[in-house]
């Protein structure tokens, strides 16, 4: 975490990033496996903590616990006289203890040293023997950069970055920094120019690269883009890589030997990464664009189990569901759009062939970064946990209110359980039950065919059932009997429903 300014003192306002900056690379040299500041800053963001907000200890503590950190390293600065004191603790959060504190002290001068004996103190036992070298480089530069990583505006940024690249025409890092200013300002042909300057050789040659081909998907440069993660690919096989290579496909990007369709790109990105709900949807929607609704129905759904807040999936799924005819599964999916975001209510007022806009493609902008999807999982797992914790409460008490025969209360739990959990097929059941006993029986049937849709079960077939032959459907009853009986043949309550509706 960045350092506490003790005193507040301007003169040192930008060493309190610095030193978490610093910190990282030593460590990671050594081989620590730390969190570098463009994962810490993406988990602050899906966290909703403010990047330069000074953070108490048990907020770094819990941040730490959500991103899967195994310890958290805090500290502060402060400056007597011309001397820096840097005190540093790493806490280890399966103990919750304290297992270093560590203090150095030395002239500003030597930022550089300072820091690589806190690393020291707080690193590995075991350490490589070349662990203290490092490229030289001139204090002012890395101020400088670091001043335009804390800029407020891009223009300040820009010019402390520009600033940092004067001193030290080298450092290469500052490159990417400017990428990130220019791209967040919409500015990809000087975003590109920024990182083209990278030479092949540089230590963040790959990195430049991909950011490189993020601006020439942004400038519509097709071709370019193609070429540039196909070879990222190439060299490294990752599902970023892979996943931006479908992109660049989908938009019209060729390659120069046999053209691939974009659903094996994004096919591979989800083989290599099937825990990615943004792969899944790019499959999913890459088939709808073709037309292939069985496939496109497969990963839309795939997506929406792996998020089910993603209104965008709900929709397409929806939209696809009924150009298949499967009208109630539609309308269920429609309707979780809409619940999530009213821009899905203007998408459906669309005529049938406009309703799924074009450009729905998700591009992977996160840099391919030690941790950056670890990190993402592990929020992500700990929000559907939270989810899913929530959805059953919800779910527990819709059933006993069901069972008190409070249908109203009942149903206002279950839908609550279904909006944070759309494929719990319990709850689904017993809506189709309130409903059946309440003789709502077209509302049931759409309730019992959803909970089955959400899974096969027993309970749900003979609800169906029994709805059918209320709606004086017998066919379809009997139908729906035998295939309770084909699931559980040792059923006493399926063969005497069957029986029931095809008496011998």
């Amino acid at each position: 975490m960045p350092f506490d300014n003790v005193k507040r003192d301007a003169s040192i306002f930008w060493l309190g990033e610095a030193a978490a900056v610093l910190l990282t690379d030593d460590l990671n040299r050594r081989g620590a496996a730390a969190i570098t500041r463009d994962e810490r800053r993406e988990a602050f963001e899906r966290l909703q903590v403010p990047p330069a907000a000074m953070l108490t200890e048990a907020t770094a503590i819990r941040i730490g616990q959500l991103v899967g950190a195994s310890d958290v390293i805090t500290g502060s600065l402060n400056r007597e006289g011309n001397t820096l004191v840097v005190h540093a603790r790493a806490l280890a959060l399966e103990t919750g203890r304290v297992t270093r504190d560590v203090i150095e002290r030395g002239p500003v001068s030597e930022l550089f040293a300072i820091f690589r004996r806190t690393a020291r103190s707080l690193g590995p036992v075991a350490q490589p023997l070349d662990t203290d070298s490092q490229p030289v480089l001139p204090l002012p530069a890395f101020e400088s950069y670091i001043k335009g990583l804390l800029a407020e505006t891009p223009a300040n940024s820009i010019a402390y970055l520009k600033t940092a690249l004067t001193v030290s025409p080298t450092f290469d890092r500052a490159r990417l920094a400017l990428w990130d200013v220019f791209a967040a300002d919409g500015d990809h042909e000087q975003a590109l120019a920024a990182v083209a300057a990278v030479p092949a050789d540089s230590l963040w040659s790959r990195r430049a690269k991909f950011l490189a081909g993020l601006s020439l998907l942004s400038l519509k440069r097709h071709d370019d883009a193609f070429a540039v993660f196909e070879a990222l690919a190439n060299t490294q096989p990752t599902p970023a890589a892979f996943n931006n290579l479908g992109i660049a496909r989908l938009r019209g990007g060729s390659p120069s030997g046999p053209i691939e369709p974009p659903t094996v790109y994004f096919t591979k990105a989800a083989e290599l990464d099937p825990n990615n709900p943004d792969y899944c949807f790019n499959l999913g929607y890459a088939y709808w664009l073709t037309h292939d609704l069985p496939a496109a129905i497969h990963w839309l759904r795939e997506t929406v189990r792996r998020n089910p807040a993603d209104g965008e999936a709900h929709f397409v799924l929806g939209t696809a569901l009924g150009a298949g005819g499967s009208t109630v599964e539609s309308s269920r999916e429609r309707d979780l759009a809409r619940r999530l975001s009213s821009v899905y209510e203007q998408w459906a007022a669309r005529p049938a062939a406009e309703a799924v806009p074009n450009g729905l493609e998700r591009v992977t902008d996160g840099v391919e970064v030690a941790h950056a999807r670890q990190i993402e999982t592990t929020i992500a797992d700990n929000e559907r946990r939270d989810q899913r914790e929530l959805a059953r409460f919800y779910l527990d008490s819709g059933r006993r209110l069901f069972q008190q025969e409070k249908d109203r209360e009942a149903a206002d739990q279950l839908n609550r359980a279904t909006y944070l959990s759309p494929y719990e097929a319990e709850a689904h059941l017993l809506v189709g039950r309130i409903h059946l006993r309440n003789h709502r029986v077209r509302e049931a049937i759409d309730a019992f065919k959803i909970s089955l849709w959400s899974a096969e079960t027993l309970a749900a077939h003979l609800g169906l059932a029994e709805a059918y032959l209320q709606n004086k459907d017998a066919d379809s009853a009997r139908t729906e009997a035998a295939r309770a009986v084909a699931l559980d043949p040792s059923s006493a309550d399926a063969t005497a429903l069957l029986a029931r509706i095809s008496p011998q």
